[in-house]
This record gives C-alpha cells, structure tokens and sequence, in this order.
C-alpha cells in the first residue's frame, strides 16, 4: 500500500471564473499518515548521506533575485515566483533551484577554505508549470553535492552513493542513465551550429524529441553526414559497446574522445564497486539545466513516467559567483520516489505506538504514565474515556482497534493493585498488516513495563 501527498494537478482542469479553487494548482497537501511516510524517508536519505561524510546545510526559501540570477540559465528564472521584499523594494525568488543556492553560498566563503566540501539538504523548490503540462510546480527534495574534487572517483563517489541509499531505503529496481554532455555539445560544435541554435539542440536532446531536433539541425542547414551523427547520438544507450560507437562518431577530435574517456573510467570504477548492472551508458543524457558540464546521470524506475532524480558535474557554476570550483552532485524528487517504493512493511513499523486508555477520574495519573514512557522512548498517545471501571477494558480494547496500535495499556481496570496497569496487545493480520481481535491481556507493575520497554529497545538497537 503507498501513499502519495494529494495535490491538485497542474493537468487539471480550471474551475469556471466564477469558482474558487482551494488548493494553488500543482502544490501539496500531505496528510497525516503519508506525512509519516515521507518524513521517514527523508530522514532515512540524510542519515545515509551522513554516513558517507555529507553534512546538512539548511538554505533560506527566499534569495535576492540579482544575486542567485547569475546561477540560473533564463528559462528557469522565467518559471520562478517572484514578490517585492517590502523593506528593501528588491525582487525576491522563492528557491527554484538547490545547487545554485548552495553555488553561492560557497562562493561567498560561508564554509570556509577547506575542501573538499560535502554538503546534503533537504528542501522544496518551486517552478512555475504550464497548465497543460502536467508537472508538479512544488518540488520536495533531498540532495548532496561535493565540491572542490575533480577526478573519476568523485563522480563515482557521488553515483555510487546514490545507488546505495535507494537500495538502502527498499528501490529494489531502478537504472542510472549515465552520460557526459561534453559529447554530445562537442558533436553540435563540430556541425557548425550558431550559439542559439546549440541551445536550442541541446533543449531537444534533453527532452529526446527527434522531430524538434532534426528541425533545428535543418534550420541550421547541419550537412547531412553530421545530423546523422547527432541523432545516432541521441540513441547510443546501452552497455560498453556504446563507447565503441561513440568512438567511431568521434573520429579522434579530442574533445569528444576526452568525454568518452572519461565516461569509461567512471563507468569501469562503478563496473569493479559491482554497480554495473544499475547503470546504462546514454551518449545522449543531457540534463536540462545548463550549468552541467561534464558526467550527467539520472535515475529512472518501473511505473514512474519520469526521472526520480539525478544530477552530475557543475564545474564553473560556482565561478559565476566567483571562481569556478570543481563539484558533482544529484537530487532526488521525494514524491517520486515515494511512489515508487513498496511501503507495506515500513508501514507496520511507522505506525507502532503505545496507547494509554485511563478514565476521567485518573487525569493526572494518565499524564504521569505517558510522560514516564515517553520519556523511555516510546510513541505514545493518550486517551481518557468516560467509561465504568467494569467495562474499561473493553472500552480501551475498542480504542486500541480504532487507533490501530499494537499496544494498550489501561489504567484503572485493577482494582485491588492500584499500582498496576492492563496491557493489551493486538496481534497484525499477516496478509493485509492490519490490527485483529481479541488481543492478548495481561496485569503488571507500571516499574516492569518500563523496564519492558527498555529492554525491547536494547533488543532493537
């Protein structure tokens, strides 16, 4: 069972003038339980990040938009949110863009000299998106970056730790589509096409629209031998063999076979990490964001339309800040992801929790036995109910059913050991993991519970 946060769509269609829409189109309403959901995972991603060495840097939602704009290529500022500050009367961006914030602040000295940095984060971007595009126009993310290293083994580190975590959080199927864009621009170069018209390329090829491309290449009046060449581009995916064919549409110009050499050796580094089979080499992966200038990549899954991330090497996008500083890093989209994962078992352990049932006449003993287990560790929720000490129990069993908690505990049901409480404990439907009765109960000392409690964390820890 998965959960994905509700949104009204971008692809929706638009209420008559006359209507009020309640949710902005393209923009996230997460409920409760799918809250859990996505706050684990996020959770689960930094705390892998952490492992590799990659330190958090929470960025401000807000940037000046004449001192991020250098960073961002003119489309993206077109699809940014734009306010007035009203102190200052300068134009504010609400972040469209994570790699650029961190680029800056960076380049400003904010993290000192030494390198080289690793960085993650976890944030939202927002893009404004046509209606009929159906793209979402609030972005969660988490993401990490390493800056000042130049080598292979950077990009390797980067792609290897992004297999990892996805393995690590239960994507059990997914490929990295890896390429290097320096190929694919060298190819545009060597066909003669005008600045514009090798934006305008490399918009097509990001997006693998072959009509739009082989549009522009006529537009270009692009000899018939180089289209050729440029299109087959666009199409070389696959494993080794395709660096043979890359070779060969090369023709030994040595930009172009700097970028397949240097794809081999990330892709032979990854192939001795047993990585291989995650990875597909694709002369034409071409990331839409203009900054990237080297090895690119992004990540893709069964029943997901869309990437669920990616990233790759930005090397002078700090320097449009200040000076140019080797780094590589990727995104993942949350949502996405989310969508992609199979969440029946982190289900069942997300929604663990103690329920503590007591009547009206014992408050202040039921916040004492709440407190005390929280303070052990443990999720508790606590409920007062107006029940006759006679059929208490039975009344806590109900509210233990409709919170769908494994654990009860019941104060007031003993009469004659004041000091002691109920414990109810629900047994989970194996098929569908859903709470079942009757549940198995048993009288103990509020002492022995907590040491219970303590002893199953050990256990678990």
């Amino acid at each position: 069972m998965t959960f994905a946060p509700t949104r009204r769509p971008s692809s929706e269609r638009l209420p008559p003038a006359h209507e009020h829409s309640l949710v902005p189109v393209g923009m996230a309403t997460i409920l409760p339980e799918a809250a859990r959901h996505v706050r684990q995972l996020e959770s689960e991603l930094l705390s892998y990040f952490h492992r590799y060495g990659y330190d958090e840097i929470i960025l401000p939602t807000f940037e000046y938009f004449d001192v991020l704009a250098p960073g961002l290529e003119p489309a993206l500022l077109e699809k940014s949110y734009k306010i007035v500050d009203r102190t200052t009367g300068r134009i504010l961006l609400l972040r469209p863009d994570v790699t650029a914030q961190i680029a800056r602040t960076v380049a400003m000295g904010m993290l000192g000299t030494r390198l080289p940095l690793r960085l993650s984060y976890r944030a939202t971007v927002f893009r404004y998106e046509p209606e009929h595009v159906g793209r979402d126009r609030e972005l969660f993310q988490v993401g990490a970056e390493l800056i000042g290293a130049d080598d292979p083994s950077a990009d390797c580190e980067i792609i290897m730790l992004m297999i990892e975590c996805l393995r690590q959080i239960g994507l059990s199927s997914f490929k990295i589509s890896l390429g290097h864009v320096g190929f694919f621009k060298g190819l545009l170069v060597r066909a003669g096409l005008s600045t514009e018209g090798r934006k305008r390329a490399e918009q097509a090829a990001a997006r693998k629209d072959f009509p739009w491309l082989g549009e522009i290449l006529s537009q270009e009046r692009v000899g018939k031998r180089a289209s050729q060449a440029i299109l087959d581009a666009l199409e070389l995916c696959g494993k080794a063999e395709v660096l043979l064919k890359g070779r060969a549409l090369a023709r030994g110009e040595q930009p172009l076979v700097q970028a397949l050499d240097r794809l081999a050796q990330v892709y032979d580094s990854l192939g001795a990490m047993g990585l291989q089979d995650a990875v597909l080499l694709d002369l034409g992966e071409f990331r839409e964001f203009e900054y990237y200038d080297g090895i690119v990549f992004d990540v893709f899954t069964d029943g997901i339309g869309i990437e669920l991330g990616g990233g790759g090497r930005y090397d002078r996008l700090i320097g449009r800040f200040g000076r140019d500083m080797p780094s590589t890093g990727f995104a993942l989209n949350v949502d996405r992801i989310f969508r992609g994962l199979n969440l029946v078992d982190t289900t069942q352990a997300m929604t663990s929790a103690i329920l503590v049932v007591g009547p009206t006449t014992l408050t202040k003993e039921l916040i004492s036995v709440t407190r005390q287990l929280r303070q052990a560790g443990a999720r508790v929720i606590q409920r007062t109910v107006a029940a006759s000490e006679r059929d208490l129990v039975g009344a806590a069993a109900d509210a233990g059913l409709e919170a769908e908690v494994p654990t009860t505990i019941v104060l007031g049901a003993d009469r004659i050991n004041r000091g002691h409480v109920t414990v109810l404990q629900y047994q989970r439907h194996t098929r569908n993991g859903r709470i079942g009765a009757p549940p198995h109960k048993k009288t103990m000392s509020l002492r022995d519970l907590l040491a219970s409690l303590s002893t199953d964390r050990e256990g678990v820890s």
